[in-house]
């Protein structure tokens, strides 16, 4: 369902996936506590990358915890940046995700340096 709604670009639909108190960190970036901030989180993304493509590598599950492995890059360099993700998730619901992926590289890919600001 998260990978479906984040190729969709559908915030709503993935901000439904967590619990209120959820923490989402993006371990290049400061940790997102609580739903209005990872909606924040998706929404500054998506209009910043706008033509990002992700595919997904793998999927893994076990018990409580998930992991997806991914590449992306915005068109004419798919697949240039990979990381994964680690979900923690309790009856049905993210509680924790964390995220790696090399920060300067994915900046490099879309043209843009570690202090430009958003576009």
């Amino acid at each position: 369902m998260f990978y479906e709604a984040f190729l969709a670009r559908d915030v709503d639909a993935l901000v439904a996936l967590y619990v209120d108190d959820a923490v989402n960190h993006q371990v290049p970036e400061e940790p997102l506590h609580g739903k209005a901030e990872i909606r924040r989180g998706f929404e500054r993304f998506f209009a910043a990358f706008p033509d990002e493509r992700t595919d997904a590598v793998a999927f893994y599950e076990d018990g409580e915890w998930g992991m997806w492995e991914w590449r992306g890059g915005p068109p004419g360099k798919p697949g240039a940046v990979h990381g994964c993700g680690f979900f923690h998730v309790r009856e049905g619901k993210i509680v924790l995700q964390r995220g790696y992926w090399d920060r300067l590289t994915f900046l490099r890919v879309h043209d843009r340096e570690p202090d430009d600001p958003p576009s």
